[in-house]
């Protein structure tokens, strides 16, 4: 009688549970056995290779996947197809329609392009990576017909590729909005894992800008005394706050008796509502800060003329709730506060910087004059005291060499410390005050 051990291997009876392995009319193998299927429950897949082992070998690690617990993929559909879903219904409901219309574009721009034929089921991290590789690589005057569209063709249509590549901050974020998707496809049990997360982009060096400096800051609000608008500009060098945040204040946020602001909201433009009020950038965002004392007689000063603008209005002014209106009492629309800015900032003689560069003037200046930085990050609304680190690490690293030359001096001879000492009359540069 032939022993198990004598049986050939195609014709071996395996355990309960194992599957089953045979051989197609094709010459294929093919293997099937019941596995873990998202809603716990069991579904049958069926596996093939041009061998016996191969076809084994593909099943028994799906079955060892789903005895550890792992739903089997059973998303059958494209790359693109899951990401148009998860546009349309996930991250819709999730995120500010802005952040959505900058996610909506980057998808139809490069991820559907460059992964969307792909399965989900079988995108892997190499697929992830070598995309990223060729984005980071491409002109982008090329791949979006960039060049297509100009009067007067300069790049490949001329011969001359002009070499515009992402920057290092583009391909992170198109790599996080990825990574977001599939992260949700995870939860859903669509696919096991989240391959994205197994591929690395490297940490971009962080976005320059030009704060002002205290002497610039100070001639700045010289030249923005008068303004009918200088009561915002004053407060914006004084707390960092975001310009969303401060044409978001309204009258029920400030305590001008305790000198505090309750900062709830921010106003922003959106596609579909115009001109709305939503709640603040992040949770740690929604915070109370202190007003310095000039900020409060600004905004007392700013308020009485709020009263004679709504009495010269008369019933066409529109009661909005804001601190800073326009003189028909609507609330301001970002783009006019960005316009009266830069006229200032030219009228000043300054150079053009953006808006939200006051924000990190302020926080400049505060490091400059000693501020611990855990209160840097209370006032500007950080999430994390990591995010106010990284971003002023430059001004940090300053700081770090003047103390270290401090320490260098006081170390010196007697008469180096002396001399250092006849010449220090005047305050340091980091301590100048924002007047």
């Amino acid at each position: 009688m032939a022993t198990p051990r004598d049986t050939p291997a195609s014709r071996r009876t395996r355990a309960n549970g194992d599957g089953t392995v045979y051989q197609r009319k094709d010459s294929r193998w093919e293997a099937a056995g019941y596995v873990l299927a998202p809603g716990n429950t069991r579904r049958r897949v069926r596996v093939y290779g041009t061998t016996r082992k191969e076809a084994l070998a593909k099943l028994t690690e799906k079955i060892a996947t789903s005895n550890r617990g792992l739903p089997v993929p059973s998303a059958q559909g494209s790359v693109a197809a899951y990401l148009t879903y998860w546009l349309e219904n996930v991250a819709v409901y999730h995120l500010r329609e802005n952040t959505h219309t900058r996610y909506t574009a980057c998808v139809h721009r490069y991820l559907i392009p460059g992964l969307g034929k792909k399965k989900l089921a079988k995108l892997t991290a190499k697929d992830v990576r070598t995309w990223l590789n060729q984005l980071r690589a491409t002109c982008q005057c090329c791949t979006r017909r960039i060049d297509a569209r100009r009067d007067q063709p300069r790049c490949c249509a001329a011969s001359q590729c002009c070499r515009k590549l992402l920057s290092p901050l583009t391909l992170t974020y198109v790599h996080s909005v990825l990574k977001s998707a599939l992260e949700h496809a995870v939860r859903e049990e669509e696919i096991p894992r989240n391959v994205a997360r197994n591929v690395r982009t490297g940490t971009p060096r962080p976005r320059r800008f030009e704060p002002l400096t205290a002497d610039e800051a100070r001639q700045f609000l010289n030249t923005a005394n008068g303004h009918r608008l200088h009561a915002l500009f004053e407060l914006a060098l004084h707390t960092g706050l975001r310009k969303g945040e401060l044409l978001g204040l309204h009258w029920e946020d400030l305590d001008l008796d305790a000198g505090t602001a309750a900062i709830r909201r921010t106003l922003q433009r959106t596609t579909a509502y115009g001109l709305t009020t939503l709640p603040t950038k992040t949770r740690a965002s929604e915070r109370r800060i202190a007003l310095p004392t000039r900020c409060v007689h600004s905004l007392k000063l700013h308020h009485e003329q709020q009263q004679r603008e709504r009495e010269a209005a008369g019933t066409t002014w529109q009661d909005s709730g804001h601190v800073f209106t326009t003189v028909q009492g609507r609330a301001i629309d970002p783009t006019n506060l960005t316009r009266a800015f830069t006229t200032l900032l030219h009228k000043a003689g300054l150079r053009r910087i953006r808006f939200h560069d006051l924000r990190h003037s302020t926080a400049t200046l505060l490091l400059e004059q000693g501020v611990q930085l855990v209160v840097i990050k209370e006032l500007l609304g950080h999430a994390h005291i990591g995010v106010t680190a990284t971003v002023y690490a430059h001004v940090r690293l300053r700081l770090q060499r003047d103390a270290i030359d401090t320490l260098g001096t006081a170390l010196g001879s007697r008469e180096t410390t002396e001399t250092a000492r006849s010449g220090g009359d005047d305050p340091p540069p980091c301590a100048a005050l924002v007047c």
